[in-house]
């Protein structure tokens, strides 16, 4: 009965936006985490991926736990890391007038609505039609899903401990907040 009653309540509750970050490189990764990897869009070092809390994706960052750190976005990060680090095709940066153009008023009104769960994915699909409510489109159109970001000033601690034991991999929390702001 207790897995009903949970399972029933994060339908109705949005999911939590978390953002991941690859750590490590190529050398030497085992085929089920590149799997893992290349399913999460993170194929390249200090690339970041906003995510929800799916159970497959809770299942993926499990696999990848010693490759990647993750943690809670909060709307402010979000915002700025769509400002600064976020592409569109073209590799064309992100503006406050693209967004506009779609019934938005910024980007920070966009990231908030996406933190809140009023919004699903940041990066509308190519191929399928856009999700709208009223005027305004619910993703953004030709957004890149991936964000390149610098490797953090005043660098990491360390790639091969966790997040707990001192290092930097793992789970992070809210934490992740500031080292976004250090990558940016």
């Amino acid at each position: 009965m207790q897995v009903q009653e949970s399972a029933r309540y994060s339908k109705e509750a949005p999911y939590t936006r978390i953002a991941v970050i690859r750590l490590k490189g190529l050398a030497d990764t085992p085929p089920d985490v590149e799997r893992a990897l290349d399913l999460l869009r993170l194929r390249r070092r200090y690339t970041c991926a906003v995510i929800d809390e799916r159970p497959s994706y809770v299942g993926m960052l499990n696999v990848v736990k010693d490759w990647v750190t993750w943690g809670e976005i909060d709307a402010d990060t979000l915002t700025e890391l769509l400002r600064r680090r976020g592409r569109l095709i073209g590799n064309k940066p992100l503006t406050d007038d693209w967004v506009r153009k779609y019934g938005w008023s910024s980007i920070d009104e966009f990231a908030l609505a996406y933190i809140m769960g009023e919004v699903n994915q940041l990066a509308c699909p190519e191929n399928k039609p856009w999700p709208k409510s009223g005027n305004k489109v619910l993703c953004i159109p030709k957004l890149k899903p991936v964000f390149r970001l610098h490797p953090p000033s005043g660098g990491l601690r360390s790639i091969k401990k966790g997040f707990n034991e001192g290092g930097d991999l793992g789970y992070r929390g809210i934490a992740i907040n500031e080292l976004i702001l250090r990558m940016l």
